[in-house]
């Protein structure tokens, strides 16, 4: 399976210490993470399972520019700076550092009040959720997964999105590990040509 095959490979690359491991993609990271978090906890590893659709800026910030901006879904939809101050940094810490899974709850349009956690020290927090190559999380990952989701089923808004996103970043030739979900019941590993 898969994510037998992804866990094995990040572990033999990764085995010891805080690990931070993303599922990058337009559609489809929180199932294919989820799958990834059960391997991983199944060969015996501390798992901290998080999504950037837990780090959103408020509804107004993120309609800013339209409901329907693809341009605004890609700028202003998330809430780096507070997804990197008490998720990522802390965890990375180590230690009895604590830290926070989650910050807004989108149902409610508020933030959260915070739910402090903590993980032994051999432990990978697995993230999923678009545009997690951006510039401003460049390197905090050890190994990024890049889904390619089939873009004729998404919402024109993040096709857009995703469209800028790949013409600024070019998530497939920075990831570790592409993975085509045009099926989605049996995604595949797919290698790019480096050279």
């Amino acid at each position: 399976m898969l994510s037998d095959a992804l866990a094995a490979e990040i572990v033999h690359n990764y085995g010891r210490g805080r690990r931070l491991v993303a599922v990058d993609g337009a559609a489809g990271t929180k199932l294919f993470a989820d799958a990834l978090g059960v391997a991983f906890r199944e060969a015996g590893h501390a798992i901290v399972r998080a999504s950037l659709d837990d780090f959103l800026q408020p509804r107004a910030v993120r309609e800013q520019q339209g409901a329907a901006s693809a341009a605004g879904y890609y700028s202003d939809r998330y809430d780096y700076p507070t997804f990197l101050r008490v998720l990522v940094q802390p965890f990375k810490l180590g230690g009895s550092a604590g830290f926070v899974g989650a910050s807004f709850d989108a149902s409610r349009d508020r933030a959260l009040e915070p739910r402090w956690l903590t993980a032994p020290a051999d432990a990978i927090l697995l993230v999923d959720g678009p545009f997690l190559q951006r510039p401003e999380l460049r390197g905090i990952f050890n190994f990024v997964v890049y889904l390619e989701p089939d873009t004729s089923k998404l919402d024109p808004r993040i096709d857009g999105a995703d469209e800028l996103y790949i013409g600024a970043v070019q998530p497939r030739s920075a990831s570790d590990a592409i993975v085509s979900a045009f099926d989605e019941d049996e995604p595949r590993r797919v290698f790019a040509d480096r050279c």
